[in-house]
């Protein structure tokens, strides 16, 4: 059950700007006002255990540990629309890539189908340097969906004969150049995640101040 986190609860700092250390800079998450265009927007909210205004108002509310077992991040598709749409300009997709930053190096990654897509996915960018369709989509039914399979053969040859789709595998040139910039971004990023304790260290507690009470967002 995901906690509530209602106006007027008081907040810890510290969680909000551990978030903001481990994502790309300029997500503007701590101007987010709570309008719910995000939530009414995303195409995958029906599949996430909370919407993403509901996400905010929980780091808000200083719910770290709901936050990080919640499976909504993984579920986000980056699709922009709330980007698009949000009248504060939050990087919505990018707040949700530094949520499954911390989930990952604290082993709270919920148990979910879309954590094992996301995994596969990136690994097979990793060997061939690019998506492989068929191993991607093939690799998930099995796992998750095996009866499923005889329901998604028909599509699949259909995309097959119209050429949306190869059975064999397209390699990128430049394969070992390409890891290599993966291997020093990664690198970055663990330097980063260090700075993270000294980024949030001496972080005071503010309270949130309840709806319609005058504030314009997360800023304390």
């Amino acid at each position: 059950m995901i906690a509530e986190a209602g106006p007027g609860m008081a907040r810890s700092d510290a969680f909000l700007h551990e978030i903001l250390a481990s994502s790309a800079p300029g997500t503007r998450l701590e101007h987010c006002i709570q309008c719910g265009t995000c939530a009414g927007s995303c195409p995958a909210a029906a599949d996430m255990d909370v919407g993403p205004q509901r996400l905010f108002a929980l780091i808000r509310a200083g719910q770290r540990d709901t936050v990080l077992h919640s499976t909504t991040p993984w579920m986000c598709i980056a699709c922009q629309t709330c980007v698009v749409r949000c009248p504060q300009d939050v990087r919505i997709p990018e707040v949700m890539l530094g949520l499954k930053a911390i989930a990952e190096r604290e082993g709270t990654v919920p148990s979910s189908t879309a954590v094992g897509f996301s995994k596969t996915f990136v690994a097979n960018v990793h060997r061939y340097g690019r998506s492989y369709e068929v191993g991607l989509v093939a690799w998930h039914y099995l796992r998750h969906y095996p009866l499923r399979l005889p329901a998604m053969a028909p599509v699949g040859i259909e995309m097959l004969a119209k050429g949306r789709m190869k059975l064999g595998v397209h390699r990128i040139q430049g394969r070992r150049e390409l890891r290599a910039i993966l291997a020093r971004a990664a690198e970055l990023e663990d330097a980063e995640l260090a700075r993270v304790p000294a980024a949030v260290a001496g972080v005071g507690t503010t309270t949130v101040p309840a709806s319609g009470a005058g504030t314009t967002g997360m800023t304390a």
